[in-house]
Protein backbone atom coordinates (compact mmCIF):
# COMPACT_ATOMS: atom_id res chain seq x y z
CA UNK A 1 0.00 0.00 0.00
CA UNK A 2 1.37 3.38 -0.91
CA UNK A 3 1.76 5.61 2.08
CA UNK A 4 1.30 9.31 1.81
CA UNK A 5 4.12 11.58 2.83
CA UNK A 6 3.71 14.47 5.24
CA UNK A 7 4.55 16.91 2.47
CA UNK A 8 3.94 16.07 -1.15
CA UNK A 9 7.32 17.32 -2.36
CA UNK A 10 9.70 16.53 0.48
CA UNK A 11 9.10 12.79 0.84
CA UNK A 12 9.15 11.10 4.23
CA UNK A 13 9.75 12.98 7.46
CA UNK A 14 13.28 12.31 8.65
CA UNK A 15 13.58 11.39 12.31
CA UNK A 16 17.01 11.25 13.91
CA UNK A 17 17.62 8.89 16.81
CA UNK A 18 20.44 9.86 19.11
CA UNK A 19 22.60 7.65 21.32
CA UNK A 20 20.61 8.77 24.37
CA UNK A 21 17.52 7.19 22.66
CA UNK A 22 15.92 10.59 21.98
CA UNK A 23 14.08 11.05 18.72
CA UNK A 24 14.27 14.33 16.80
CA UNK A 25 11.84 15.36 14.06
CA UNK A 26 13.92 17.29 11.52
CA UNK A 27 10.81 18.73 9.87
CA UNK A 28 9.36 20.35 13.01
CA UNK A 29 12.72 20.74 14.81
CA UNK A 30 11.30 19.12 17.95
CA UNK A 31 12.03 16.10 20.07
CA UNK A 32 9.31 13.48 19.81
CA UNK A 33 8.27 10.19 21.38
CA UNK A 34 7.53 6.71 20.11
CA UNK A 35 3.84 7.47 20.72
CA UNK A 36 4.15 10.34 18.25
CA UNK A 37 5.63 7.98 15.65
CA UNK A 38 2.82 5.50 16.31
CA UNK A 39 0.30 8.28 15.64
CA UNK A 40 2.06 9.22 12.38
CA UNK A 41 1.83 5.57 11.36
CA UNK A 42 -1.90 5.43 12.17
CA UNK A 43 -2.38 8.54 10.01
CA UNK A 44 -0.44 6.93 7.13
CA UNK A 45 2.23 9.63 7.25
CA UNK A 46 5.53 8.32 5.97
CA UNK A 47 8.67 8.77 8.02
CA UNK A 48 12.19 7.39 8.10
CA UNK A 49 14.24 6.98 11.27
CA UNK A 50 18.00 7.28 10.93
CA UNK A 51 20.79 6.86 13.45
CA UNK A 52 22.02 10.39 14.10
CA UNK A 53 25.67 9.32 14.25
CA UNK A 54 25.91 6.84 11.35
CA UNK A 55 22.97 7.87 9.14
CA UNK A 56 21.88 4.21 9.02
CA UNK A 57 18.16 3.63 8.36
CA UNK A 58 16.78 2.12 11.58
CA UNK A 59 13.06 2.53 10.81
CA UNK A 60 12.45 -1.24 11.01
CA UNK A 61 13.83 -1.57 14.53
CA UNK A 62 11.96 1.53 15.75
CA UNK A 63 8.66 0.24 14.34
CA UNK A 64 9.34 -3.11 16.01
CA UNK A 65 9.98 -1.25 19.27
CA UNK A 66 6.61 0.54 18.91
CA UNK A 67 4.87 -2.82 18.43
CA UNK A 68 6.62 -4.19 21.51
CA UNK A 69 5.48 -1.23 23.60
CA UNK A 70 1.90 -1.58 22.34
CA UNK A 71 1.93 -5.32 23.09
CA UNK A 72 3.41 -4.78 26.58
CA UNK A 73 1.05 -1.90 27.28
CA UNK A 74 -2.03 -4.09 27.42
CA UNK A 75 -3.01 -3.63 23.77
CA UNK A 76 -2.03 -7.14 22.79
CA UNK A 77 -3.01 -7.98 19.22
CA UNK A 78 -0.51 -10.64 18.18
CA UNK A 79 -1.48 -14.13 19.40
CA UNK A 80 1.26 -16.21 21.01
CA UNK A 81 0.89 -18.96 18.42
CA UNK A 82 1.33 -16.41 15.60
CA UNK A 83 4.51 -15.09 17.25
CA UNK A 84 5.84 -18.65 17.59
CA UNK A 85 5.15 -19.30 13.92
CA UNK A 86 6.98 -16.12 12.92
CA UNK A 87 9.98 -17.03 15.08
CA UNK A 88 10.01 -20.55 13.61
CA UNK A 89 10.29 -19.08 10.10
CA UNK A 90 13.54 -17.24 10.88
CA UNK A 91 16.32 -19.16 9.14
CA UNK A 92 13.79 -21.27 7.24
CA UNK A 93 13.97 -21.47 3.46
CA UNK A 94 10.61 -19.63 3.32
CA UNK A 95 11.88 -16.65 5.34
CA UNK A 96 12.38 -14.52 2.24
CA UNK A 97 8.74 -14.93 1.18
CA UNK A 98 7.18 -14.08 4.55
CA UNK A 99 7.60 -10.26 4.55
CA UNK A 100 5.89 -9.79 1.18
CA UNK A 101 3.15 -12.26 2.12
CA UNK A 102 2.46 -10.48 5.42
CA UNK A 103 2.50 -7.05 3.78
CA UNK A 104 0.09 -8.13 1.03
CA UNK A 105 -2.18 -9.83 3.54
CA UNK A 106 -2.37 -6.73 5.73
CA UNK A 107 -2.94 -4.47 2.72
CA UNK A 108 -5.83 -6.68 1.58
CA UNK A 109 -7.23 -6.82 5.11
CA UNK A 110 -7.26 -3.04 5.41
CA UNK A 111 -8.72 -2.55 1.92
CA UNK A 112 -11.54 -5.01 2.52
CA UNK A 113 -12.13 -4.21 6.20
CA UNK A 114 -15.27 -2.10 5.64
CA UNK A 115 -16.80 -4.55 3.16
CA UNK A 116 -16.22 -7.50 5.48
CA UNK A 117 -17.76 -5.58 8.39
CA UNK A 118 -20.85 -4.80 6.31
CA UNK A 119 -21.30 -8.42 5.21
CA UNK A 120 -20.90 -9.74 8.76
CA UNK A 121 -23.24 -7.09 10.15
CA UNK A 122 -25.89 -7.94 7.56
CA UNK A 123 -25.64 -11.64 8.33
CA UNK A 124 -25.81 -11.10 12.08
CA UNK A 125 -28.64 -8.59 12.08
CA UNK A 126 -30.97 -10.60 9.84
CA UNK A 127 -31.25 -13.57 12.23
CA UNK A 128 -33.65 -14.14 15.13
CA UNK A 129 -31.55 -12.00 17.50
CA UNK A 130 -30.96 -9.25 14.94
CA UNK A 131 -32.04 -6.33 17.11
CA UNK A 132 -29.60 -7.34 19.86
CA UNK A 133 -26.80 -7.76 17.32
CA UNK A 134 -27.54 -4.30 15.87
CA UNK A 135 -27.25 -2.71 19.32
CA UNK A 136 -23.98 -4.53 20.00
CA UNK A 137 -22.55 -3.53 16.62
CA UNK A 138 -23.42 0.13 17.21
CA UNK A 139 -21.74 0.04 20.64
CA UNK A 140 -18.61 -1.57 19.14
CA UNK A 141 -18.53 1.01 16.34
CA UNK A 142 -18.81 3.86 18.82
CA UNK A 143 -15.95 2.40 20.87
CA UNK A 144 -13.83 1.80 17.77
CA UNK A 145 -14.45 5.30 16.42
CA UNK A 146 -13.47 6.77 19.77
CA UNK A 147 -10.10 5.02 19.81
CA UNK A 148 -9.14 4.10 16.21
CA UNK A 149 -8.57 6.57 13.36
CA UNK A 150 -10.63 6.23 10.20
CA UNK A 151 -8.97 3.70 7.93
CA UNK A 152 -11.26 4.43 5.00
CA UNK A 153 -10.26 5.56 1.54
CA UNK A 154 -7.39 3.12 1.35
CA UNK A 155 -7.92 2.45 -2.34
CA UNK A 156 -7.43 -0.85 -4.05
CA UNK A 157 -8.37 -2.86 -7.11
CA UNK A 158 -12.15 -2.79 -7.45
CA UNK A 159 -12.51 -6.05 -9.38
CA UNK A 160 -10.54 -8.07 -6.83
CA UNK A 161 -12.34 -6.56 -3.84
CA UNK A 162 -15.73 -7.09 -5.56
CA UNK A 163 -14.76 -10.69 -6.18
CA UNK A 164 -13.73 -11.10 -2.55
CA UNK A 165 -16.92 -9.40 -1.39
CA UNK A 166 -19.07 -11.70 -3.52
CA UNK A 167 -17.28 -14.70 -2.07
CA UNK A 168 -17.78 -13.42 1.47
CA UNK A 169 -21.46 -12.71 0.77
CA UNK A 170 -21.90 -16.26 -0.51
CA UNK A 171 -20.20 -17.70 2.58
CA UNK A 172 -22.25 -15.51 4.90
CA UNK A 173 -25.48 -16.53 3.14
CA UNK A 174 -24.53 -20.17 3.66
CA UNK A 175 -23.86 -19.49 7.35
CA UNK A 176 -27.16 -17.61 7.68
CA UNK A 177 -29.01 -20.54 6.12
CA UNK A 178 -27.42 -22.88 8.63
CA UNK A 179 -28.32 -20.56 11.52
CA UNK A 180 -31.91 -20.30 10.26
CA UNK A 181 -32.15 -24.07 9.96
CA UNK A 182 -30.80 -24.52 13.52
CA UNK A 183 -33.20 -21.93 14.95
CA UNK A 184 -36.19 -23.80 13.44
CA UNK A 185 -35.19 -27.11 14.99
Amino acid sequence: MARKSATSEDGPIIIKKYANRRLYNTQSSKYITLDYLAELTRKDIEFKVVDAKTGEDITHSVLTQIIMEEENGGKSMLPVNFLRQIIALYGDSMQGLVPQFLENSMDNFRKNQKQVQDVIENALTSGPFGHIAKQNIEMMRAARDAFVPNLGNLGGKKEKSDENLDDLKRQMAELQAKIDKLSKE
